[in-house]
């Protein structure tokens, strides 16, 4: 099964979405002081764990730090497992 996903960067809440249709399934938060981003928190639905979601919508997270120059505090338990088991983002460490 195909599901119609979708992730955006909500600057306005301080997180990254990911969408399954038109609903929200999950977020990652974040705050920025200066040129750290530090992430603070990781969210799915509970009736949407275990389909990843919460590993593309940190990917993209990262990946978007990265391109705008961002260094990266993971204080979030599963943004920091993430970039143990992808160590492509160790770099981004503060």
């Amino acid at each position: 099964m195909t599901e119609d996903l979708r992730i955006a960067h909500d600057p306005d809440a301080s997180r990254y979405e990911i969408f399954v249709g038109d609903a929200v399934a999950g977020f990652a938060e974040y705050e920025v002081h200066g040129s750290i981003m530090t992430f603070t928190h990781t969210v799915t639905s509970p009736h949407l764990r275990g389909r990843g979601l919460a590993s593309r919508v940190v990917q993209f997270a990262l990946d978007d730090a990265r391109k705008h120059g961002f260094t990266v505090v993971p204080r979030c338990w599963y943004v920091a497992q993430f970039i143990d088991e992808h160590p492509e983002y160790a770099n981004l460490l503060e």
